[in-house]
């Protein structure tokens, strides 16, 4: 009961002691014969084997030899184990010192815990292309883009996007993304592309980038049915506005399939844009030419938002909506019609009131676009009388109450008075003069004829107005094509050197840009087409940079046009300044001189051989080059004289008649062959008698003017 119980009895005990005794002075017993338990005592074997370890049966004390004693393993409880070999083992043992055979387990709350213990482990984890990545990126600019249309933001964010190499990746989302959107959004596109051209991308990498466009078009067609077209234009657009090489046409038809999309867009862009009569400014325009609204548009959209705030009340949304619209020049409009909001709704004058002076105190819309807004009100309150009899008296009852809740200058009362008494009182030389160059400028645009125009301005005997012909001269160019700027240009040119000086050149600009707010209600882009007037006369050697600074300093405070000179000057000191100011407006009408010559001999000779004369004038005019319609009569008159067919002479005639050809391109094309007759004379003998009758045709039916007199010498050899 007692060793079941884990107790030993007295006879265990004396065997106890009579094996510790052996074992102290005799060989240390083997190490399975004891026992590594957790109590530091030996156990021997169980009650079953007492008979073994005491010498068997009753000879425990016989012999004088001390029995053999086996230890065993066992458990408390009395059970028996089975010892594992080399000791240490089994359940509720420690195991050896040294044991390295078990697994260890690291407990992570363990103050002692060191993770560099832990076992390493491979984790699965995405692998990410840095191209995806900057796809991705560039699409979100692009968007923000689209709906802000700042290109200074763009392209700086561009730039801080790094990752330079995948740049042509950037112009193939930008296209692609625009070729499924409206004409405003593939206008940006381009507009985008020209100002990162060097600055941010390179001119290889916009090359490479066309090429993936061009590659990828067969899949661009898939989605976009007039993919091949809409990427053609892209490409002359890019051609036009030099930011790729005209090589690069012929070049990339090397290496496109035969069959692809790509090369059908390529060609499409080689012979229907970039071949035709006057393409820069036909593929210029052919998006609209402008990311921006229209006046008309602008207009609109201002009534809508007053009118949308008389009923809601909502100035902050107001404001917002009108720094939306992006065109601060153009705030005069806002305070007019808001004015004449307050007036056909009196019951609104209060709203109308509290917009316009938030919108000052917010320097949402300037002092000098509210007084101008005033001044323009006052000018049509005529008209508005018409439809608002007390529309005079309420303008007067609003300018007193603008003045003294500190939105309107104080000095607008006094001013307006003054100046419109300077307006009617104009001087009358200064009326005509101006009457007088608006005919001439006009004549010139038609004829390109600059010698004729300078005499014509000498003859006006009025060189102390030369700043009044500068501002109207670019006044008008302004609101015509590409080809009337360039035209301008070069004439402001030829004028600083014959007659005009310096001086009355920085005066001609002040006065356009001190007028830049008076411009800008027809021509909403002004400012932009000023700057280029004024960085096209530096690089023109007509103004020197320091007379940007000049014209800055004579403009007064406030006004609009110191932005303008900003924006000349960013020009004039860019990169590739001079080649891009200088085909800012394509650089002439897009016909080289001699092949202008060779498509009029041509049309003359299938003239001759009995075509119609209708037919014949409609191709004068397809050519489209009014300035140089005086080859055209020199070359009929030479034909008519080698031919001796006077069927010339009806082509003439009728050009004449219908306007095709003025009186002085006529006279200047008499002109011309009257000066090369002898030479004439040596292939045609006859030729300065065919010439007289010719001339004294012309003056009878009015093609020339009376001034034109044969020389002596022509008169003699007659």
């Amino acid at each position: 009961m007692a060793s079941k119980e884990g107790f030993l009895t007295e006879e265990q005990r004396e065997v106890l002691k009579i094996a510790s005794l052996t074992v102290e002075n005799s060989a240390p017993v083997p190490s399975k014969c004891l026992s590594s338990s957790p109590r530091g005592s030996s156990i021997l074997a169980g009650d079953n084997n007492h008979g073994k370890c005491g010498g068997g049966g009753g000879g425990g004390g016989g012999g004088g030899k001390a029995p053999s004693v086996k230890h065993t393993r066992r458990t408390h409880s009395g059970k028996s184990i089975k010892v594992k070999k080399e000791g240490a083992g089994g359940k509720g043992t420690w195991g050896r010192l040294i044991d390295t055979d078990c697994e260890a387990h690291l407990d992570r709350n363990d103050p002692n815990y060191d993770s560099d213990e832990e076992p390493y482990r491979l984790v699965a984890a995405d692998v990410t292309d840095p191209l995806d990545d900057y796809k991705k990126a560039v699409v979100s600019i692009i968007e923000e883009y689209f709906s802000t249309g700042v290109v200074e933001v763009a392209s700086s964010d561009i730039r801080e996007l790094g990752s330079s190499e995948y740049h042509p990746y950037f112009i193939k989302r930008l296209v692609s993304l625009s070729m499924d959107r409206h004409d405003k959004e593939k206008e940006m596109a381009s507009v985008l592309l020209s100002a990162l051209y060097a600055d941010v991308i390179s001119p290889a990498q916009i090359s490479q980038g066309f090429i993936l466009l061009l590659e990828s078009a067969d899949d661009l067609s898939v989605d976009i049915p007039d993919a091949v077209n809409v990427l053609a234009l892209f490409v002359a657009r890019a051609v036009v506005d030099d930011i790729l090489p005209p090589a690069f046409v012929t070049r990339v038809q090397k290496i496109l399939p035969a069959s692809s999309k790509g090369l059908q867009a390529i060609q499409i862009a080689d012979k229907s844009y970039l071949s035709a009569p006057h393409h820069a400014e036909l593929v210029e325009r052919k998006w609209g030419g402008s990311t921006h609204l229209t006046v008309e548009e602008v207009k609109k959209k201002i009534t809508d938002l007053l009118r949308e705030y008389a009923e809601n009340g909502d100035t902050m949304e107001a404001c917002r909506c009108i720094r939306e619209l992006g065109v601060s020049f153009f705030h005069h409009e806002v305070v007019k019609r808001a004015l004449v909001l307050s007036m056909e709704k009196q019951s609104a004058e209060a709203l109308i009131r509290k917009l316009l002076k938030e919108a000052y105190d917010e320097g949402l819309i300037s002092s000098s676009q509210m007084i101008k807004g005033f001044y323009r009100m006052e000018e049509s309150l005529d008209d508005l009388c018409l439809d608002i009899p007390s529309a005079r008296s309420l303008f007067q009852s609003l300018i007193p109450k603008a003045i003294s809740e500190g939105w309107l200058d104080s000095s607008f009362s006094k001013s307006a008075t003054e100046d419109g008494a300077v307006l009617r009182q104009d001087n009358e030389k200064v009326k005509r003069y101006k009457e007088e160059v608006v005919t001439m400028i006009h004549e010139y645009f038609l004829s390109d004829d600059i010698p004729e125009l300078i005499q014509s301005l000498v003859d006006l005997g009025a060189p102390e107005l030369n700043p009044i012909f500068l501002k109207r001269l670019i006044t008008l160019a302004m609101d015509r094509k590409n080809r009337e700027k360039e035209m301008a240009s070069v004439l402001l040119s030829a004028l600083h050197i014959e007659i005009f000086s310096t001086e009355d050149i920085v005066n001609g600009f002040v006065l356009l840009l001190e007028s830049a707010e008076d411009t800008a209600l027809d021509i909403l882009d002004a400012s932009n087409e000023l700057s280029l007037f004024l960085a096209r006369a530096v690089i023109d050697d007509v103004l020197a940079p320091l007379n940007l600074d000049e014209i800055a300093c004579k403009l007064p405070a406030n006004c609009s046009g110191s932005e303008t000179v900003h924006m000349a000057r960013s020009l004039v000191f860019s990169r590739h300044a001079g080649e891009r100011i200088l085909r800012c407006w394509g650089g002439g009408s897009g016909w080289a001189v001699e092949d202008a010559k060779d498509k009029i001999w041509k049309l003359l000779e299938e003239y001759e051989t009995g075509g119609v004369v209708g037919e014949a004038c409609r191709c004068i005019t397809d050519l489209g080059l009014p300035f140089f319609n005086h080859e055209v009569v020199k070359k009929a008159l030479v034909m008519a004289m080698e031919k001796k067919n006077d069927r010339m002479l009806d082509l003439l005639q009728e050009c004449f008649v219908v306007g095709i050809i003025t009186t002085n391109q006529m006279t200047k094309g008499f002109a011309r062959v009257m000066d090369g007759i002898d030479d004439l004379a040596l292939d045609i003998p006859n030729a300065k008698e065919k010439f007289e009758s010719y001339v004294e045709r012309a003056k009878e039916q009015g093609w020339i003017l009376p001034s034109l007199e044969p020389s002596t010498s022509f008169v003699a050899a007659c």
